[in-house]
């Protein structure tokens, strides 16, 4: 793995011991199944970027020469990780933007070929909301109970005339599912179809799959800050930037904040060498959260039990509202996660659940952070089935 140069070297804290609670903490934070918490490596680079990394990396002076050697360097050390040449991987504004840019890239440099985008039906909202727009034409390629792609029905679609584009996330953020993205990637390249693989939940806690010919990722999914995405595009790759032309360092228009680019790229170094120990630690506590919640009557636990992120878990309690569990638990001091973000937001029901055929209400989310400690974990699962029994209790349904 390459290292990044002017970053400070730092390694990561040890997971605490795994001791009981001698009473509920304070606050546990319990929804970074997509904004993580900041890691400590994150904090400590973006501090000492600000005063090496402020200046314009376009300028000759010796502040942006200096500010353009440590933006290259943040570039060559996600590259490293995302198994991507340094000239290959850009920076945007948001992972929302790094969505739209990809697809809509793709679809510009393809539009001779056709205008269809086969995705799956459980993808992230910019990737569905980027393949129906225009003049594209979007194909929904239905999951299984898991939220696994049919890979059948995928194949028949990117093997259709006219589509220019698929899109497969590498894991799902709301199930936790990890999509057989190699399979795909061996069933659209045949077809010449680019595959764009969506990596913004999975990256730092998982490794990145094979086959991807674009790369999209959010650095606050590992620790990192935000107001940054990341763009990887292979070599190669039919792609024209959906944007007026920028003299600039990117692809696309805006300036890099450089500070943020280096604390993303040094955190995503620091969980990528934990991650087979981070795996092993969180996996085991999801494991704990599964089987505490299955222990509730009437409740169940969506996504595989094996073949998921190690640090997602989703469940929905019968007769309860998610976002009044939400409430309660935020009381007690525990922060979770009520459904898909980019849907509760909007007050609409989740995508991720219709599409497997699940009540698309009354859902909770959990994602642990790196930096996540057992006891809060333990006393999470100690108080959510006296909550739950409480709140049925009182809705007057404890005994349906």
């Amino acid at each position: 793995m390459a290292a990044t140069p002017g970053l400070p070297s730092s390694s990561e804290p040890p997971v605490p011991e795994d001791r009981p609670a001698p009473g509920p903490p304070r606050r546990v934070f319990l929804d970074a199944a997509t904004v993580a918490p900041p890691h400590p490596v994150a904090r400590q680079v973006l501090l000492a970027a600000l005063d090496e990394g402020w200046a314009d990396p376009r300028r000759l002076h010796h502040e942006g020469r200096r500010a353009r050697q440590l933006l290259d360097g943040a570039r060559e050390a996600i590259a490293a990780v995302f198994g991507a040449r340094t000239e290959e991987i850009t920076f945007t504004a948001s992972h929302t933007a790094a969505v739209h840019a990809g697809i809509l890239g793709v679809l510009r440099a393809r539009r001779r070929v056709g205008t269809r985008v086969v995705t799956s039906a459980v993808e992230h909202s910019a990737v569905l909301q980027a393949s129906s727009f225009d003049q594209a034409e979007p194909v929904r390629v239905t999951v299984d109970h898991d939220g696994v792609l049919n890979l059948p029905a995928f194949g028949a679609a990117v093997s259709a005339p006219g589509t220019a584009l698929a899109c497969l996330q590498s894991a799902n953020g709301e199930l936790g599912t990890l999509q057989p993205v190699a399979e795909a990637a061996a069933l659209s390249a045949p077809v010449h179809v680019p595959l764009l693989v969506d990596h913004a939940t999975a990256a730092g806690h998982s490794p990145t799959p094979p086959g991807w010919q674009l790369l999209t990722a959010d650095p606050r999914s590992w620790g990192g800050p935000g107001g940054l995405g990341v763009l990887a595009i292979r070599a190669g790759t039919p792609w024209l930037s959906p944007a007026p032309e920028h003299e600039g360092t990117e692809q696309l228009p805006g300036d890099v904040p450089v500070p943020q680019a280096l604390a993303a790229a040094a955190c995503l170094q620091a969980v990528s060498a934990e991650q087979e120990h981070l795996d092993e630690v969180r996996r085991e506590l999801v494991d704990r959260i599964r089987h505490a919640i299955a222990a509730i009557p009437d409740t169940e636990v969506f996504g595989p039990v094996h073949a998921r992120l190690p640090h997602v878990a989703t469940f929905s309690c019968l007769y309860l509202d998610g976002e009044t569990l939400v409430r309660e638990l935020d009381a007690l001091g525990f922060a979770v996660g009520s459904g898909s973000a980019c849907t509760t937001a909007a007050g609409e029901p989740s995508h991720v659940l219709a599409a497997i055929g699940a009540l698309t209400h009354g859902n909770v989310r959990i994602g642990l952070p790196t930096q996540v400690d057992p006891a809060g974990v333990n006393a999470f699962c100690a108080a959510l089935p006296g909550l739950v029994r409480r709140i049925r209790e009182q809705l007057g349904v404890d005994e349906l």
